[in-house]
């Protein structure tokens, strides 16, 4: 009994040096009781770099909060036993979290790329040669003109050495034709 009494006041005259801050103190802590901390998170943890990082949050909350140590109520060894296991629970509990989001995130569907821009452009240009290349000769040579070429239906007229009226209908029904490859559902608008 004697021997518990006189480690709890030198237990105390510990925190009473920390409380002051002196660093000597904390040194002195860690030497004794080091061993015993890092082995309990090894048992709980079981992951030796975990261990390490749970005993140096140990000591560090000590050395932040030495006066939640009460001796009267236990050991210094008993305190930091329990302080240890419950940063090793805590250590736990986040590492399954992570876990679990990592295996929920991993069932996850993924979702599919849309289909790019570039994809979809060479698809409908690709329709739109096939389009005009299904034209009758003279309306798409009218097309080719205005549309390719940059002239105006005039121009088209001129150059085919037909009249303006004729060049306008040719390329109305280009356009027309062309629209209902491309959207078979928009021909209506085009009546």
């Amino acid at each position: 009994m004697e021997d518990r009494a006189t480690g709890s006041r030198a237990d105390q005259v510990l925190v009473d040096r920390l409380v002051a801050g002196d660093e000597t103190a904390l040194g002195e802590l860690y030497d004794q009781h080091a061993g015993f901390v890092y082995g309990l998170a090894l048992r709980v943890i079981g992951d030796k770099v975990a261990a390490e990082d749970v005993t140096q949050e140990v000591f560090v909350t000590f050395w932040q909060q030495p006066d939640r140590f009460d001796h009267q109520r236990g050991s210094m060894r008993a305190y930091l036993g329990t302080l240890t296991h419950r940063r090793s629970v805590d250590h736990i509990r986040r590492e399954e979290a992570r876990r679990r989001r990592e295996t929920k995130t991993s069932h996850d569907p993924v979702p599919l790329p849309a289909v790019d821009e570039g994809v979809m452009e060479a698809v409908t240009n690709e329709r739109l040669r096939a389009a005009v290349a299904a034209l009758p000769d003279a309306q798409r040579q009218a097309l080719e003109l205005a549309y390719f070429h940059g002239h105006t239906y005039r121009q088209v007229a001129e150059i085919l050495g037909i009249p303006e009226g004729t060049a306008k209908s040719r390329l109305r029904l280009a356009l027309q034709r062309i629209a209902e490859a491309l959207h078979p559902e928009s021909s209506e608008q085009w009546a």
